[in-house]
C-alpha cells in the first residue's frame, strides 16, 4: 500500500509540475503607438471634429459651436490644454481633449490652422 501512495503522490506531483509550467505569464499589455501626427494624420484626427465644428473645422452658420478653420494653431493648442486641464468648461471637449496627446493637439491645431474659413 505505501508503494502505491508513493505513485500516486508522485503521480500528482508530476502532473502539477506540468499544469505549472504549461501555464505562461499574461502578455504584456499592448504597446500603443506613436501618434500619428504627420498631415495625413491630423487630417484623420480632425473628421471627428467635423460632427460639432463642421467639415474642415468651418462650423454652421449660426451655430454656437465655434469653427477651427483658420484658428491661430496656439489659440487652438490652448483652448484644448484648458479643456484637458479642466480649466475651460464644456459639455464634451473635456473629455474629447483627454484623449490626445500634446503632440496630437500641435498636429490638429496646425491642420487647422491651414484651413480657410
Amino acid at each position: 500500500m505505501k508503494a502505491r501512495a508513493k505513485v500516486l503522490v508522485a503521480g500528482l506531483a508530476a502532473a502539477v509540475a506540468a499544469i505549472a509550467s504549461a501555464q505562461q505569464p499574461a502578455p504584456p499589455p499592448p504597446s500603443f503607438a506613436a501618434p500619428n501626427v504627420s498631415e495625413q494624420g491630423a487630417r484623420s484626427m480632425a473628421a471627428t471634429c467635423a460632427a460639432c465644428h463642421g467639415t474642415g473645422g468651418r462650423s454652421a452658420s449660426g451655430s454656437s459651436v465655434p469653427g477651427l478653420a483658420g484658428r491661430p494653431a496656439e489659440s487652438t493648442v490652448e483652448a484644448m490644454k484648458a479643456f484637458k486641464d479642466g480649466k475651460r468648461e464644456a459639455t464634451l471637449m473635456h473629455q474629447i481633449a483627454k484623449a490626445y496627446s500634446d503632440a496630437e493637439i500641435a498636429a490638429l491645431a496646425a491642420y487647422f490652422a491651414k484651413q480657410p474659413q
